[in-house]
């Protein structure tokens, strides 16, 4: 086990931009992985709940493949408490 929380979708999957997902359908699994790991310029991040900010075309391109994406590596980004809430 990972010790990393399930991820949760932020967006609905009909939010999801049809462009972006044929794009990233084209993409080799290992490549969108690739392009999620931390450090990538548009790593996987999440909030520490495991809610997704960034990767949810690719995440749902690889769960859809059905991959673990549960497992996958992520940035964890701590809201900022100077931050607003909208």
């Amino acid at each position: 086990m990972s010790g990393l929380p399930a991820l949760k979708f932020l967006h609905q999957e009909a939010s999801l931009n049809p462009g972006k997902l044929a794009t990233f359908e084209k993409m080799p699994t290992d490549a969108l992985k690739r392009s999620l790991a931390p450090g990538q310029a548009h790593a996987l991040k999440t909030r520490p709940d495991g809610t997704i900010l960034d990767g949810h075309h690719r995440v749902h391109v690889l769960k859809g493949r059905g991959e673990d994406v549960d497992m996958l590596p992520r940035e964890i980004l701590e809201r900022d408490p100077n931050q607003s809430q909208c």
